[in-house]
């Protein structure tokens, strides 16, 4: 465990602390941002180095910002349906889904992972964004008799190659056979917990979402422990592995103005279904008229960027500006600058000669398919 000076980081009390947010200063957190109003660890040091201990072991990062949409209620099913342009006619008790919460103009609220715990019991567990107010007042209006709250649930994410492993410590042999994108209600030690076969870094992964904040805690030291022997470390949601994986992160990728379409993301719109979502008209009429705009994968030339970018870099054809990088990164495992963007939709093509205009002046890019690494997503499903 490492020793960290720091003590007290100051927003003030109107900023949440996690569970686990002494945890991680003893662990070595040494910078923390704000994200649905909570404190989110984002430096335990090196970003490359925390980028290699999850691709060859095993990083624990606390997402307790990661906050619960609870669904109950005797119409919670179809409550959770308007939400949602995703078929959940299908989803049993006990599976997870990726959705999106899309507004009446099909725009993109939001993008958790939704976990159906029993018949008439669902949690949204969030990126960024207040859908906890927006399910109230949908709520409001609904004419249906259901319940919407914040639980007592904090998530921690166990992942790397290794993190089954390190689960096997913790709940035995039978965690194995756990499937991805499925859940399991558990005690550990008597801690309440729901693990789940998800996670936000395209590695082999586990979420453990703990119901009572008072034993988070002992709930990171007990994980720490026992993956001691397999190289786990303590750490922060990788950008690098994230954007090498494609995966999106609200508010920088897209929000209420970027509509799935736009994302690549039309197998999680369901307009054909006999269902009915906040936004089917609208997505409707985007699909007959087509899209203006796509979200592509760019190599940018030039030296390793420095970090991950903090605006908004323009996206230049022939001096015109055709869209904007969103996510851009170093990946030293590619040894190239990698990035996602969002451009007009004649710009898109894979191949296409790009400018970007960096701070440091203007650099050429490239289309390329995206995710950069792991296309057929092997390393999450343990295929």
């Amino acid at each position: 465990m490492s020793d960290n000076s720091v003590s007290d980081f100051g927003f003030g009390t109107q900023i949440r602390k996690s569970p686990y947010f002494d945890a991680t200063v003893r662990w070595g957190a040494r910078d923390f941002s704000v994200y649905n109003h909570m404190y989110i660890p984002r430096d335990f040091g090196d970003p490359v180095q925390n980028f290699w201990n999850l691709v060859n072991t095993a990083i624990l990062c606390d997402v307790a910002v990661e906050r619960q949409v609870e669904i109950t209620g005797p119409d919670a099913a179809q409550f959770t349906q308007l939400l949602t342009p995703r078929d959940l006619t299908n989803c049993a008790v006990g599976q997870c889904k990726y959705v999106l919460i899309t507004n009446a103009a099909g725009g993109i609220l939001n993008d958790p992972i939704l976990l159906r715990l029993a018949e008439n019991h669902f949690w949204l567990s969030l990126a960024d964004n207040d859908v906890l107010l927006w399910a109230q007042g949908v709520a409001v209006n609904s004419g249906m008799d259901v319940t919407i709250s914040e639980p007592d649930v904090s998530p921690l994410q166990l992942q790397g190659p290794n993190s089954g492993e390190v689960m096997k410590e913790l709940f035995g042999e039978s965690i194995r056979d756990l499937r991805y994108y499925w859940l399991e209600e558990k005690t550990l030690d008597g801690i309440p917990l729901v693990v789940s076969r998800t996670g936000w870094s395209s590695e082999l992964g586990y979420e453990l979402f703990l119901r009572d904040g008072s034993q988070g805690d002992e709930l990171w030291e007990k994980i720490m422990q026992a993956g001691e022997a397999h190289g786990l470390c303590a750490g922060h949601t990788s950008s690098i592995r994230r954007i090498e994986g494609g995966m999106l992160s609200y508010h920088a990728d897209m929000d209420m103005y970027t509509n799935p379409f736009e994302l690549g993301l039309d197998r999680l719109i369901d307009l054909d279904a006999d269902i009915e979502f906040i936004g089917k008209a609208a997505l409707q009429k985007i699909k007959q008229t087509g899209i203006k705009r796509k979200q592509v994968g760019l190599e940018i030339s030039g030296e390793p960027l420095v970090g991950s970018n903090t605006t908004f870099w323009p996206v230049l054809s022939n001096n015109v500006e055709v869209g904007t990088v969103t996510s851009a990164i170093y990946s030293p495992r590619i040894k190239r600058n990698i990035a996602l963007a969002m451009v007009k939709t004649e710009a898109a093509a894979v191949g296409n000669q790009l400018d970007v205009n960096l701070p440091a002046g203007t650099a050429t890019a490239t289309v390329v398919e995206k995710p950069f690494h792991d296309p057929k997503k092997r390393l999450t499903t343990g295929t």
